[in-house]
């Protein structure tokens, strides 16, 4: 198991960390990338998680849309930043556009400024986006990313088919016909259509959205293929998946959630981390150790066999949750991180929370 890991950000380029909220995804997602730059590698891990925790954990005061390194004494590099999504999309359109012009035109557009930040699943497409810029880049051995933290965290595995089905869609093709001289014939139809959603929604915004996508003729093309190479990257053997998750009986549905939608999609568990877990304290069983505090009832020896007894049964009773879900990504490895006294707030803590994900 311990090679397990270490080969993991040894080896793989790309490590996407999936798993719902409130079971350190962010802390184990930083770890390893921590991890990596411990082996040697120049690693960086990306957060689209909004509190901001990565931030705190890696010792800064802040993290942006650009990676920003992190000193240490480690052989590589530790990189982080935080996803912004607007600045990523307005990234891709002028990567896109075929001239300043065009590009400017889009970027100023009310339409465009509404949806870039607030379009359902443009969040997780940029996510995968940021992805693919950084890996084209060619400037990270290894790249980690934390995904949202939601029941919908995986909705990035759909995310580039999601933009080819919009760039497909009859109501976009419509929008786009008023521009394409080979289309002039059905132009009065597509009038009569956007004179019916004026009174809709209102004759501004319609003005606004086919403005949009008049100027966004011609960058079709590109966005799909990037789509397309993004999707390839997801399916790639260099990266990998790890599933994480906290012994709670919730958190495992929700893991047991993740890991079948991964199934779904033909994608292996890499690598299970279960976050929080309570220590048994010995071999002993919960009954004895409660059979014993009532057979010492009243003295010192009695209140410690029976507080032993609870700890022990919360122990079994997290373990017993966890088989479950161990079972279900079999034959991936399991890492267990038991219950720390202290929240991780600082790279001293990741080392800390280091030790047991590389050790197992």
């Amino acid at each position: 198991m311990t090679s397990s890991v270490r080969q993991m950000v040894g080896e793989r380029g790309i490590v996407i960390c999936c798993g719902s909220g409130g079971v350190g995804k962010t802390t184990t997602a930083a770890v390893l990338a921590l991890e990596g730059a411990r082996a040697g590698r120049r690693a960086c891990v990306v957060t689209i998680d909004p509190a901001k925790r990565l931030a705190d954990a890696l010792g800064l005061d802040r993290l942006s849309n650009t990676p920003s390194q992190i000193d240490g004494d480690w052989p590589g590099e530790l990189w982080a930043l935080m996803l912004d999504t607007k600045s990523t999309f307005d990234s891709l359109v002028a990567k896109h556009a075929g001239d300043e012009e065009q590009a400017a035109g889009i970027l100023a557009n009310r339409f465009y400024r509404n949806i870039s930040g607030a379009l359902s699943g443009t969040q997780e497409y940029m996510a995968m986006e940021k992805l693919f810029e950084l890996h084209d880049s060619g400037k990270f051995d290894l790249i980690v990313v934390d995904t949202p933290p939601t029941r919908n965290a995986l909705d990035f595995l759909d995310a580039p088919r999601r933009l080819t089905r919009f760039l497909d869609n009859r109501v976009f093709r419509i929008l786009m016909m008023p521009t394409r001289a080979y289309l002039k014939a059905v132009s009065v139809a597509t009038q009569a259509f956007l004179r019916t959603i004026s009174k809709v929604v209102g004759t501004e915004v319609v003005q606004d959205a086919v403005a949009f996508f008049q100027a966004f003729e011609g960058m079709e093309e590109g966005f799909r293929n990037r789509a397309q190479k993004v999707l390839e990257l997801l399916a790639s053997p260099e990266t990998a998946f790890v599933l994480v998750a906290s012994p709670r009986r919730d958190a495992i549905t929700e893991a047991m959630f993740f890991a079948d939608r991964l199934k779904e999609s033909h994608i292996p568990v890499a690598t299970l981390v279960v976050n929080r877990m309570h220590p048994r304290f010995g071999a002993g069983s919960a009954e004895a150790d409660r059979a014993r505090s009532h057979t010492l009832a009243g003295a010192p020896l009695g209140a410690w066999y029976a507080n032993l007894a609870d700890f022990r049964s919360l122990a079994d009773g997290e373990e017993a949750h966890v088989a479950a879900l161990v079972e279900r990504i079999t034959p991936a490895p399991v890492v267990r991180v038991p219950f720390l006294p202290n929240d991780v707030h600082d790279l001293d803590g990741l080392a800390e929370v280091a030790t047991y994900v590389v050790a197992g």
